[in-house]
């Protein structure tokens, strides 16, 4: 048996949304910039996918950019609002993805921008009082705060953050990556100014997302080279990524409660499992009915072997995680665990859940832990 519990990494690609993309490929082939049929054709097709993305998350077409994903619309939001919109600080914490971690890093050491963090709990939740006072100093600020940490799970009360930054006339953007087509939005309606998705988060393609810009807010773009994207990004679209976003994001909205439920199901049932079959086990981040559903970050006791649990565990058969995907090919440890918890020899997996997995699944990885660390304990 194979178990694949990486899906906060990226998820299996939903039959419904190969089936649209290959029709797309099969039969729209013509350059969208193009004048004649073909490219009005394929025009229509990207127009389409836009007024669809749009609808569901609660914003205007003309608010969504399509990227190659959330890392290129990080860059874009933080980046250019610091050359277009005079922004002299950032305010981030030590837990964000490094696609924000690493630009707003680098615009700091290149003397662009002043980089704050805020203070966090040992959950990972923001310290709004915190924020406040970082924010009471007028400066032009951008906040970056991701709505839901991708390797423990921990989410933020987004409108409250955004209500603050509002309060404090700062931007707010907050990286979703983890949480569009797991939640629903309403982005025309919030204080947000930016915010993004990637498609292979939630059962679409790879390689396609969209970068959210309020209307009233005006970037220049981040690559540059065509007039494609209204001005906003250069180079041919990806019209079949883009169709296969707009479908994986529709199926994801209309079945949200049921599979919402029965995925928390799949974690809450894990968590009563490990405590009951592995002692010493802990959780990072919060794990509450707040945290996201998708994911689940188990500190194991230490083995003498601890440094290769993951890949005890795949070979067993069990496809898990030690924190982002983007990292996950180096010796470093998750920078997010060391914000949390300090050093450590315990090892700490991710294990991330949709609604493809099952309660069989769940049975055989616990089976796989117990062979770990109960032989390896008595």
């Amino acid at each position: 048996m194979r178990v694949y519990l990486d899906n906060a990494a990226t998820t299996r690609l939903a039959p419904e949304v190969s089936e649209a993309m290959k029709e797309v490929m099969d039969n729209v082939y013509g350059n969208p910039s193009s004048v004649h049929t073909f490219g009005r054709e394929a025009r229509t097709v990207i127009d389409r996918a836009r007024r669809k993305a749009a609808e569901i998350v609660g914003a205007a077409p003309s608010e969504i950019f399509f990227t190659s994903g959330g890392t290129e619309a990080n860059n874009l939001v933080l980046r250019k609002s610091v050359t277009d919109l005079g922004v002299k600080r950032i305010i981030t914490s030590p837990i964000e993805h490094h696609a924000v971690l690493h630009t707003a890093e680098e615009l700091a050491s290149s003397g662009a921008v002043k980089l704050d963090m805020v203070k966090l709990d040992a959950l990972g939740r923001v310290d709004f009082n915190h924020l406040e006072e970082l924010l009471a100093s007028g400066e032009k600020t951008l906040v970056s705060l991701m709505h839901a940490n991708n390797e423990v799970g921990t989410k933020i009360p987004i409108e409250t953050a955004a209500e603050i930054c509002k309060k404090a006339g700062a931007w707010f953007h907050s990286d979703a990556v983890q949480t569009m087509g797991h939640h629903r939005f309403s982005l025309s309606a919030m204080p947000i100014q930016f915010t993004n998705c990637a498609a292979h988060k939630f059962h679409g393609p790879k390689g396609v997302g969209f970068c959210y810009i309020k209307s009233d807010v005006r970037l220049h773009p981040l690559i540059t080279g065509g007039a494609q994207e209204r001005n906003m990004r250069a180079g041919t679209e990806n019209i079949y990524g883009i169709v296969g976003l707009a479908k994986a994001l529709e199926i994801a909205d209309a079945h949200l409660e049921m599979e919402s439920a029965y995925v928390r199901s799949l974690k809450n049932y894990m968590i009563s499992r490990l405590k009951e079959d592995i002692p010493g086990v802990e959780f990072n981040g919060d794990i509450s009915e707040d945290s996201l559903f998708t994911v689940l970050n188990v500190c194991f006791p230490e083995t003498p072997d601890s440094d290769m649990l993951l890949f005890r565990l795949d070979i067993e058969g069990v496809s898990v995680s030690g924190g982002s995907a983007c990292s996950s090919g180096s010796n470093v440890g998750s920078h997010v665990i060391a914000a949390l918890r300090g050093p450590s020899t315990r090892p700490s997996i991710r294990f991330s859940f949709s609604k493809y997995n099952t309660r069989e699944e769940i049975d055989f990885t616990l089976s796989v832990l117990k062979k770990i660390f109960i032989a390896e304990t008595v």
